[in-house]
């Protein structure tokens, strides 16, 4: 087995919850606004010194260097050995090769000669580990083949901590089997407005969710001190992102304005980062969003006096994706203000090498205090050193690496199958539900055999989808997927039962399961003006239109990165499931949906709604007049 039992699960959450308990309090209360937060990584003197040792031998270019994050795409290990660069990542829809299904092993291969070259001390250069980061924010996301999780929105609904823990540890060792150092993730966004592209990378518009789910994945991603496996050989380095004040721009616009006080801005926007910093969370990244007019990557307050020197953090502050340009004065290739803001290393994707030459220059030029680049250095190398990458040896020595029976193990599996059943949110049953399992199902609409469409973005490529053509990833790169069609034909064929995968003149079905919902999306290209699901050119309404018509009751699933105006299809089902977007473990609705042979629940409805659900196409905090509040779902 790679995953615990169920009940060894039960254990460690009942054994990291008496620890916890018996640690310190996460914050320490204070006067102001932002508490301090105590983190169970203490400093190490040891490390300490070693840092202040490495530092008095480099170089501006070496320390500028270490302050560069640049993509794959665009940087060779030559270059990175030439340019002393500190990390490097993989965006959405960027893999070692030119297409997402190439060999699992290139991936190690690309580490390792990205290791090689941070190593080289040739030419007075320093043996400094390079650090990989990357976007698996429901699982392993970029990789075929990988386990993917529902995205938050449905992991919100299941509001299971336990869970999140498990979720964090499966995907950390399917991280470190491609031999990656960190995740960007989790999301701590508390989305305020559902038109918000990015609503489904938030677990819930209530901060405690988000705050409690998100602590616990973070303990599963990097481990913890009480369990005495932080940052051991199978756990990655975390993210908590994108501070702060990314779900409560106005309109739900992306990177848009959050206009609040900062005693709100705390007590909505806040929480996750007093619960993931207070379990060790090593990374924060800024966000795109500016906060009461000023970007916050330009925000000297929030980084440098709140986050470090108020709440305390001593981890790495990363920049979003070109994030600094959008401050004023700055562009993609220079932006001092960034660095002295608190930004340590700056995300510029492909515009790095200029990014180095004018950030150099800048620091010679005294615009940037060597004080402040030491300190953005100093943070960079402690948590390589923390992650022990000084000591692990090439990314193809590490202990899960090239272990490929790890990617999608059937225990990952189960763990996301789980996840899948319990995010489920019963909306309607006028008693269709639960389906006899020896029946005659149809089993159709857009959703129901199209992996694409239930994972939803981030998922093998950045919108899930292709940017231009809007057409949907080929099937071929959700390798060891199981559709929701899938799990209902399993399901039935156990039973007896038989499923159809269309209409049949001749063959009347005793029930209907339609499957339908969004196109995949990502960030602002999922904005919207309001939350209406056209209905009317709908193929999929249409036919659950003619099945009414012809007395088959219809049950609707609905696959959706957030609360939408379906209100014609809630009325005219018999039964409405919010599926949200499920991942690779399709068949985890059938487990929900499907009867057992003599007709009781298989598993009884567990999900509440993370967010509420509109009445009148405009779906935000402020908006009072809701179909279902926070909290809805109907069980058997």
């Amino acid at each position: 087995m790679v995953v615990a039992h169920p009940l060894k699960s039960r254990l460690l959450g009942l054994i990291l919850t008496t620890a916890l308990v018996a640690c310190s309090p996460n914050s320490i209360a204070d006067d102001g606004v932002w508490p301090k937060v105590r983190s169970p990584i203490a400093q190490d003197a040891e490390i300490e010194a070693k840092i202040d040792s490495l530092l008095a031998q480099m170089s501006v270019e070496q320390k500028v260097g270490q302050m560069i994050q640049a993509e794959i795409k665009s940087i060779s290990p030559d270059d990175a050995a030439e340019y002393h660069i500190g990390s490097i990542l993989n965006g959405g829809g960027s893999w070692p090769t030119d297409k997402a299904d190439g060999p699992l092993g290139a991936w190690l291969s690309m580490a390792n000669l990205f290791y090689g070259a941070s190593m080289d001390t040739g030419d007075d250069r320093l043996a400094i580990p390079i650090l990989w980061g990357t976007d698996a924010v429901h699982g392993h996301n970029n990789v075929v083949g990988a386990t993917i999780f529902p995205h938050n929105i449905g992991l919100g609904a299941a509001n299971n901590p336990d869970l999140m823990r498990d979720i964090g540890t499966v995907t950390a060792r399917e991280v470190a089997v491609t031999g990656i150092d960190w995740t960007f993730a989790p999301t701590v966004a508390v989305a305020r407005d559902a038109r918000w592209g990015r609503t489904y990378e938030s677990y819930s518009e209530k901060p405690n969710i988000v705050a409690n789910l998100s602590k616990e994945f973070v303990v599963g991603l990097q481990g913890h001190p009480a369990l005495d496996n932080f940052l051991s050989e199978q756990k990655i380095i975390a993210t908590a992102k994108h501070f702060i004040g990314d779900g409560g721009t106005a309109n739900g616009k992306d990177q848009g304005e959050t206009t609040l006080t900062e005693q709100e801005l705390f007590d909505i926007h806040g929480q996750g980062y007093v619960t993931t910093l207070g379990v060790g969370a090593q990374t924060v990244m800024a966000s795109f969003n500016s906060w009461n007019g000023e970007k916050l990557h330009g925000s000297k307050y929030m980084l440098t006096d709140v986050l470090k020197g108020q709440m305390g953090f001593d981890g790495l502050v990363v920049g979003d994706w070109n994030g600094h340009a959008q401050i004023e004065g700055c562009t993609n290739a220079s932006c001092p203000q960034a660095i002295n803001a608190g930004v340590d290393l700056i995300m510029v994707p492909e515009d790095w090498k200029a990014f180095s030459q004018n950030t150099i220059s800048q620091v010679k030029a005294g615009d940037i205090p060597m004080s402040r680049v030491d300190d953005a250095v100093r943070r960079i190398l402690r948590v390589k050193y923390r992650a022990g990458m000084f000591d692990s040896g090439k990314p193809s020595e590490h202990a899960l690496a090239s272990r490929a029976k790890l990617l999608g193990h059937a225990d990952h599996r189960a763990i996301a199958r789980q996840a899948v059943s319990e995010s489920l949110v019963l909306l309607k049953n006028d008693g269709v539900l639960p389906i006899n399992p020896n029946s005659r199902i149809l089993v159709a609409g857009s959703g129901a055999d199209n992996p694409a469409l239930q994972s939803g973005g981030w998922t093998v490529t950045w919108q899930g989808r292709h940017i231009e053509t809007r057409a949907l990833n080929p099937r071929k790169y959700y390798k060891g997927h199981t559709t929701i069609a899938d799990g209902i034909r399993d399901a039935a064929a156990s039973a007896g039962g038989e499923t159809l995968a269309k209409p049949d003149p001749d063959t009347r079905p005793d029930v209907a399961i339609i499957v339908f919902g969004e196109t995949p999306y990502a960030e602002f290209e999922g904005d919207l003006a309001n939350l209406d699901f056209d209905l009317l050119d709908n193929e999929d309404f249409k036919l659950m239109q003619s099945l009414k018509s012809d007395g088959v009751p219809v049950v609707a699933v609905f696959l959706t990165g957030r609360p939408r105006g379906v209100d014609a299809a809630i009325d005219l089902a018999d039964a409405f499931v919010t599926a949200w977007l499920p991942g690779s473990e399709g068949a985890g609705v059938a487990d929900v949906l499907i009867a057992a042979p003599d007709g009781s629940p298989r598993q009884n409805f567990k999900g509440k709604l993370p967010f509420s659900w509109p009445a009148n196409g405009v779906s935000s905090t402020d908006n009072e007049d809701v179909k279902y509040k926070v909290g809805y779902g109907l069980t058997y």
